[in-house]
C-alpha cells in the first residue's frame, strides 16, 4: 500500500510579491505563481506519481494551485475537497500591510516574534499554535483516513497551515519551526507507515526547463 500524502505550498501570489501580510485575504497568483504551480504538477507527473483525491483551502491561490497542479498531471477529474481548516493564518492587523512598514511601526523584532514564534498571535490574528489548533484535527479526522486506506493523496495550501502539519509529520520542535521556510510550489512527498509515522520525505525541487 503506497500511503502517498504531498504538501504543495500554493505558488506566488500577487501580495507575495508585494511582500504583503496576506493571510485569509485572497489575492490571486501571479504568472509566475501560475508557473510554479505548472512546474510542481510536471514534476510531480515526471516522477510517477498520481492522486485519488486532492485537499485544498478556501483562498483562491491554494485552490488555483490545486486546479494546475492536477490539469499538468491529467487528473483534473478527481475530487477536489475545499476546507477552511487548511486556510492561511489568519495575521489579523497585519493583513493587508506591507512586512517593512510593519516593521517601521512596531519594531523589526516584535514583527518577527508575530511571524516566527509558535504561540504568540499578532493583533487580531492567530498564531501557529492557533493554526495547527484546526489544521491538524482536519488532518487527523479527514485528511489521514484516506492516506491510510491507501488513497494517493494531494494537500494545496499555505506556508503556515503547512508548517502546522511538518511540524507534527517531522517531529520539529519550537525552535526548528521557528526558522522552516516551505517554498512556493515545491511539493513535499511523504510515504507514512501503517502505524500513520513518515517512512520517507523527499522534497520535489523545481526543473525549470522540465515540459518546456
Amino acid at each position: 500500500m503506497e500511503r502517498l500524502l504531498v504538501l504543495a505550498r500554493h505558488g506566488q501570489s500577487e501580495w507575495n510579491l508585494k511582500n504583503l501580510f496576506t493571510g485569509w485575504r485572497d489575492p490571486g497568483l501571479t504568472d509566475r505563481g501560475v508557473e510554479e504551480a505548472r512546474m510542481a504538477g510536471r514534476g510531480l507527473k515526471r516522477a510517477g506519481y498520481g492522486f485519488d483525491v486532492a485537499f485544498t483551502s478556501e483562498l483562491v491561490r491554494a485552490q488555483r494551485t490545486c486546479t494546475l497542479i492536477l490539469e499538468e498531471m491529467g487528473l483534473s477529474g478527481i475530487e477536489i475537497v475545499r476546507a477552511q481548516a487548511l486556510n492561511e493564518r489568519d495575521y489579523g492587523d497585519l493583513s493587508g500591510l506591507n512586512k517593512d512598514e510593519a516593521r517601521a511601526k512596531w519594531g523589526a523584532e516584535q514583527v518577527r516574534i508575530w511571524r516566527r514564534s509558535y504561540d504568540v498571535p499578532p493583533p487580531g490574528g492567530e498564531s501557529l499554535k492557533d493554526t495547527a489548533a484546526r489544521v491538524l484535527p482536519y488532518y487527523i479526522e479527514t485528511i489521514l483516513p484516506q492516506v491510510m486506506t491507501g488513497k494517493r493523496v494531494l494537500v494545496a495550501a499555505h506556508g503556515n497551515s503547512l508548517r502546522a502539519l511538518v511540524m507534527v509529520l517531522d517531529h520539529l520542535d519550537k525552535a526548528t519551526i521557528a526558522s522552516l521556510e516551505i517554498a512556493t510550489g515545491v511539493p513535499l512527498v511523504y510515504h507514512l507507515n501503517a502505524d500513520t509515522r513518515v517512512a520517507s520525505k523527499a522534497v520535489l525541487a523545481h526543473d525549470d526547463d522540465a515540459g518546456r
